[in-house]
């Protein structure tokens, strides 16, 4: 079951990021922003000026009184111990931006927006150094790779989930979640099943860089949340990514923990094909993904269509 942090926003959280000294800072509708200590108790607020919803909020790794926040088409840069007023503000984006990510020098922010397009902006120099357009719809999260600065993961409402390498203009790999979907219900309990689109809304990837979480919705609000891991083995089966790999069928064998909702899998692994190591019913359409640690555990915080917090703790992941 999932704790609930209450109390801070009136309109649905739309982003999440935590620091380094475990606050954590929520985006909403509105150009509404909250931070909160790690035990969910509000501790700040700001609105925006114009009302642009808070697409994203980020902590600087080094200096975690510096937060970036997107609203509309700029990032703004703030000082989290008085959310007053902006230290800073970028406008390299040219529709709604979703997703800020910052890689580990600091050097680099990457922000996604409704076109489908990745800015890489320079910190150094203020200017944006390169722009990532493979996405043929909305590419709604992108994330560094911790460790790998020039690495990064993305997904959007195209259904697909790319990983590339600033090095490239092309993604190293795209996996498609609706053929993942279909293969998962193509079975004789199910013929001729109609199936709405995997819309992917968020991803997270975990500090040792390999294992990395989307957040996805097929049309029913069900909230479905999966874990990949993306190790060097996987990554060197698929080298011609530009073409999503054509997979055979794999055997699965299902099972649901006792009390509570998550599912985990045993899988016999075919050539090129990265699987979900978990999945969470979360019963809304999510917003973003955090994975953090809270009180020494490490933690999955969902926001949705609410105004709340949900924290799901990964202790016997």
């Amino acid at each position: 079951m999932a704790v609930k942090w209450t109390g801070g926003h009136s309109s649905p959280i739309l982003c999440l990021n935590a620091s380094q000294e475990g606050l954590v800072a929520s985006g909403a509708e509105g150009g509404d922003l909250m931070a909160w200590g790690e035990d969910g108790t509000p501790l700040g607020h700001t609105r925006f000026q114009g009302a642009d919803d808070v697409t994203s909020v980020l902590f600087s790794p080094s200096c975690p009184t510096k937060l970036y926040a997107s609203h509309g088409e700029t990032i703004s840069l703030l000082d989290v111990r008085s959310l007053k007023g902006s230290m800073d503000h970028f406008h390299v984006n040219e529709e709604e931006i979703n997703c800020l990510s910052l890689n580990d020098t600091e050097n680099l922010l990457a922000s996604a927006d409704d076109s489908g397009s990745i800015k890489i902006l320079d910190l150094e120099n203020k200017k944006v150094s390169r722009s990532l357009k493979r996405h043929s719809n909305i590419c709604s999260s992108v994330a560094f790779r911790p460790q790998r600065p020039q690495s990064l993961v993305s997904c959007g409402l195209d259904m697909q989930v790319m990983l590339w390498n600033l090095q490239k203009s092309r993604p190293l790999w795209i996996t498609n979640l609706q053929e993942d979907e279909t293969e998962e219900m193509e079975s004789p309990q199910s013929p001729g099943q109609l199936l709405n689109p995997a819309l992917a809304h968020s991803v997270s990837v975990a500090s040792c860089g390999n294992i990395f979480s989307c957040g996805a919705e097929d049309g029913g609000n069900d909230g479905k949340i999966m874990l990949w891991d993306v190790s060097s083995e996987v990554e060197k089966k698929q080298k011609s990514p530009t073409k999503p790999t054509h997979r055979k069928k794999t055997k699965r064998a299902s099972y649901t923990k006792q009390g509570g909702n998550t599912h985990a899998s045993a899988d016999e692994e075919e050539h090129g094909k990265i699987l979900p190591k978990l999945s969470i019913e979360h019963g809304e359409k999510v917003n973003w993904l955090l994975s953090t640690r809270i009180k020494g555990y490490q933690n999955i915080l969902v926001a949705d269509q609410t105004s709340c917090i949900s924290v799901y703790p990964l202790k016997e992941f």
